[in-house]
């Protein structure tokens, strides 16, 4: 959901005054604030942006400017769709990879000789 233009970004004050006392050099700072839109005093600082479970590392830079934090700190993991079938797809595409890899070494060792 969109935030109203005339309310203007929401920026946790708690973090803004972090930001404000440290220095960008000076490690992580630790935040529960995923909603807190990035303003441009933010660039050059790392956050701690909590998933759930744990913390992610989030670097700001310029084009994160107008985000928010929790765009940046994915809070799910994707477990690969498939099961049994898709383990045999994989193993047989392995498979080729490596025998088309040796035949490529064993043409290229005839040229060779």
């Amino acid at each position: 959901m969109a935030r109203s233009l005339k309310k203007g970004p929401h920026i946790d004050e708690k973090l803004a005054k972090k930001v404000a006392t440290r220095k960008p050099s000076q490690g992580g700072i630790k935040t529960w604030a995923r909603a807190c839109t990035i303003p441009p005093e933010f660039v050059g600082y790392t956050f701690l942006v909590h998933t759930g479970k744990n913390f992610d590392d989030v670097f700001v830079t310029e084009e994160m400017v107008g985000h928010r934090l929790g765009e940046f700190a994915p809070t799910t993991k994707f477990v690969r769709h498939g099961g049994k079938m898709q383990k045999e797809m994989e193993q047989k595409a392995k498979a080729t990879e490596i025998a088309t890899a040796q035949a490529a070494k064993a043409s290229g060792d005839a040229k060779k000789k």
